[in-house]
């Protein structure tokens, strides 16, 4: 393996951490159950299962569509139903979407990932902004 090659990847895991941190920070500001170290564990591994799937020739879309189903699962024992109310579905979602940012690193889409991180982030916090009185 080329040591280009290999550096590349680790630049790809490192960025694919550095996106999930950025878009955990606001969860763990928050104080939800899957903070900082969560997200930055999902978008890891997608971006780990994408690289991978590359170096081995594995169809890349069979592998989004592991990792997006695999989520589903993370993302689903995050949200528990209340008496009156069901709660964690936008960490569910921001999960999700760092599964797709981690995707997006590990193709090598640089611009996209950064972009989608910006654009969650920005989204979270706009609760602050919009938080409905009383």
């Amino acid at each position: 393996m080329d040591y280009l090659v290999i550096g590349e990847q680790i630049a790809r895991l490192i960025l694919s951490v550095t996106l999930g941190m950025i878009v955990g920070f606001e969860r763990e500001k928050a104080h939800k159950p899957a903070g900082l170290r969560t997200h930055m564990l999902v978008c890891l591994g997608s971006c780990l299962f994408t690289l991978i799937s590359l170096e081995f020739s594995i169809d890349p879309a069979r592998i989004a569509a592991g990792i997006v189903a695999g989520i589903g699962f993370i993302g689903a024992g995050a949200i528990l139903a209340e008496r009156d109310r069901v709660v964690g579905i936008t960490t569910a979602a921001s999960l999700w979407v760092t599964a797709a940012i981690g995707l997006a690193v590990g193709v090598g889409d640089y611009i996209l990932a950064v972009t989608a991180s910006l654009l969650t982030l920005l989204i979270l916090f706009s609760r602050a902004i919009f938080k409905k009185p009383g």
